[in-house]
């Protein structure tokens, strides 16, 4: 890696079928209980996610938030970030990513030429915050997952960029840690998928020597601009 490339890190698909929602789905109650399912359809935009996301009570997370974190960036992405949930600025500001670890991922997404507010959608696991940055309870993700799923399918990314175990997790099943599975390819729907460090692992690793986390990201984040400029190049 060069010097340049080091300091950027410096902060101290399978065609889908037309999803249709059912006549019989009454959106005014997807808030109140995790019980309500969210089928494939239900919302026709990202945008129409927030006040059900803003009202939710589908688990005890939203008692404790101060603003449900839905989404930032480009909801025309080709990329997606998937992180574990929102912290104490993401809660306050009602966006992902906004603190010490956005900021990180922001600069690492810029050191292969991808701006995070034209070229990536940001969203997590769960939308409230888990007291304490705590990590989110399987029912807690279960309830809000439903949420996420229709974000993938409006945004309809060619790679998805999972980061943390959380991520992994929450959306693909597997348990399995983080440093067992960064930087191999896996698959949600016929869309590509790549688990990495989060973010908030990196800050608190801060080495750049070769086979750190940092080391490591690097080689992930270019393998997936890689194979991001492949699939665009696919007519």
């Amino acid at each position: 890696m060069s010097e340049d490339q080091i300091s950027l890190f410096d902060l101290g698909v399978a065609a889908e079928p037309v999803a249709v929602a059912p006549a019989t789905v009454d959106r005014a109650a997807i808030p109140t209980s995790a019980s309500v399912p969210i089928p494939a359809g239900t919302f026709s935009t990202v945008e129409e996610l927030v006040e059900p996301c803003n009202a939710c009570q589908r688990c005890g997370l939203g008692q404790t938030r101060t603003h449900a974190v839905v989404g930032r960036g480009n909801p025309q992405a080709k990329l997606m970030v998937i992180g574990e949930g929102p912290g104490e600025n993401e809660d306050l500001q009602g966006l992902p990513f906004v603190g010490k670890a956005g900021q990180l991922l922001d600069r690492i997404l810029a050191a292969v030429s991808l701006d995070s507010n034209r070229d990536v959608y940001i969203a997590n696991i769960v939308k409230c915050r888990p007291p304490g940055n705590r990590k989110p309870t399987p029912e807690e993700m279960a309830a809000c997952v439903p949420y996420l799923q229709e974000q993938v399918r409006l945004v309809q990314p060619q790679i998805i960029l999972l980061a943390g175990a959380t991520a992994v997790q929450g959306l693909l099943g597997d348990k399995r840690g983080i440093t067992k599975i960064r930087g191999l390819w896996m698959e949600w729907q016929g869309i590509a998928c790549m688990p990495v460090f989060h973010p908030a692992y990196l800050l608190r690793n801060p080495s750049k020597e070769q086979g750190s986390p940092k080391w490591l990201m690097w080689q992930d984040i270019q393998e997936v601009k890689r194979r991001l400029d492949e699939l665009s190049a696919t007519p």
